[in-house]
């Protein structure tokens, strides 16, 4: 068994879209970054490269023009297929949000499924929750969202 974290936080500017979990948020604002910036994913990413000991995100998809504005949903499937071919599978992932607004109840469950399906797994095996700032830091000021992920790996049959 190997156990991973990441995080993740992004910015909140006006004209981009806001696209959490890979899916796109009605909001006014989005989250600032190279890809499209799906800082639910990003972190999710991170807690499984680091349960394998692959580093982080960056060292696989740098800032590059090759990488600008893809989808991070392209990126988990990627992070997946090395998970793979290390000879692990996912037993669960734990992911929460930290947004101000807007609110992420009703996108919860289209996250589990966009995440699920990037990943090939069954959606009971991930978790998605969402939090608020409480007015705190750049969270809570309505200024960032910010994630944060935790994996289970095992060593698959496969393997």
């Amino acid at each position: 068994m190997r156990v991973g974290i990441g995080y993740d936080i992004h910015p909140l500017v006006e004209g981009r879209p806001l696209v959490l979990g890979g899916v796109r948020i009605e909001y006014e604002k989005g989250l600032l970054g190279h890809s499209d910036a799906d800082a639910l994913v990003h972190a999710l990413c991170d807690a499984m490269l680091g349960a394998i000991g692959l580093g982080d995100l960056g060292e696989h998809f740098p800032e590059t023009d090759r990488f600008k504005g893809i989808s991070s949903l392209e990126i988990l499937e990627h992070v997946a297929d090395l998970v793979a071919g290390r000879g692990y599978r996912l037993v669960n992932a734990d992911c929460i949000v930290h947004a101000e607004r807007p609110l992420l109840a009703p996108y919860r469950r289209r996250m589990i499924e966009e995440l699920a399906g990037a990943l090939r797994v069954r959606q009971d095996m991930i978790s998605v929750k969402a939090t608020k700032g409480e007015g705190l830091g750049p969270v809570g000021e309505g200024r960032a969202i910010a994630a944060r992920a935790v994996v289970l790996l095992e060593r698959s049959m496969d393997a």
